[in-house]
């Protein structure tokens, strides 16, 4: 018998997590798969982000989270501490905390990127940002950010710089 001790084992399905449509310019939808809300691992978030052709995350940087991006689906650039990078399907990106990045999809269909950050936090902020979504719903009209936006940034200790 081992006397190493055991984790657990969390197996999710494409739509499993709760799922956000998100603001102008983003034009898409987050799936938080992974967090300390729905695991007893404080450590880190996963989740998936869908942007929709010619959508992009703003410009921001994390004041204490490093962040990996990795693009499964689609093509596009980014932009991590002024320096620009072409991303295209298997593109692996590591942010650490503090650079401004920005990812634009350039293509002509949906990029898709799987995201996870330590500590964690993009959860919560998606949360705060969005609007809730149902698998297979269709995309709502586009909309704005809240009109606190601001607030939120310094809650989720993000660094704005677009």
């Amino acid at each position: 018998m081992s006397s190493h001790a055991k984790g657990i084992a969390i197996v999710l399905a494409p739509e499993d997590g709760e799922s956000f449509w998100q603001p102008l310019p983003s034009r898409g939808y987050v799936i938080n798969k992974i967090n300390p809300y729905t695991s007893p691992y404080d450590d880190f978030s996963i989740g998936i982000q869908v942007l929709e052709p010619g959508a992009h995350i703003r410009r921001h940087g994390h004041e204490r989270s490093h962040e990996i991006l990795f693009c499964f689906r689609g093509a596009g650039s980014a932009e991590i501490d002024g320096k620009s990078y072409e991303v295209r399907e298997e593109t692996i990106m590591l942010i650490g905390r503090g650079l401004p990045h920005k990812i634009t999809n350039t293509g002509a269909e949906q990029m898709r990127l799987m995201w996870l950050i330590s500590p964690p936090g993009l959860e919560d902020w998606f949360r705060a940002l969005g609007r809730p979504r149902q698998a297979a719903e269709t995309s709502p009209p586009v909309f704005e950010r809240p009109a606190n936006i601001k607030q939120i940034q310094a809650l989720q200790r993000f660094i704005p710089s677009d």
